[in-house]
């Protein structure tokens, strides 16, 4: 049986200074090497081989800019609860598949309890929001029911 994306097992090796090296590009992901080096206590050799290991087993999956969305022209966010019809493991799939590539999506998460899945939505205005739910869920016969939340301040954790 595959393991599941967000399986945790190949991460069971990591020490105490790979979990810091983590922690700390968490809370700055432009931190500098050698700077990150020093705040973990080791080499900037042994944090550099480090760090390209922990990209390598997927520990780090990537690195980004977080963009303030208006100034993108997408100042409108939401979260939009959707049910799905069928829970068959392609059905879920599938769902997941397409809606990672609609325009405005940010993030999907899929999530226990009376929905099955939350979109995190960036949109130009509350039309263009209602647009993508009406052109791009309402019409998926796989959707049963959608619930939007707009976003009225988002706040970063440090976790």
């Amino acid at each position: 049986m595959p393991a599941a994306p967000n399986d945790v097992r190949p991460f069971a090796g990591l020490d105490d200074v790979d979990r810091a090296i983590l922690t700390e590009l968490a809370a700055d992901g432009r931190l500098p090497n050698n700077a990150l080096a020093e705040r973990v206590g080791v080499a900037p050799s042994t944090c550099l081989t480090r760090t390209r290991a922990l990209r390598e087993c997927g520990a780090i999956r990537g690195f980004h800019a977080e963009v303030d969305p208006a100034a993108v022209g997408l100042p409108l966010q939401a979260l939009v609860s959707v049910r799905l019809t069928a829970h068959e493991r392609a059905a879920v799939d599938a769902f997941r598949a397409r809606s990672v590539r609609l325009p405005g999506v940010v993030s999907v998460f899929h999530v226990a309890g009376a929905e099955d899945y939350v979109l995190h939505v960036r949109a130009a205005s509350g039309d263009a929001l209602r647009d993508f739910v009406l052109d791009h869920l309402a019409v998926d016969p796989a959707v049963q029911h959608t619930q939007t939340s707009l976003i009225f301040e988002q706040a970063r954790g440090m976790g």
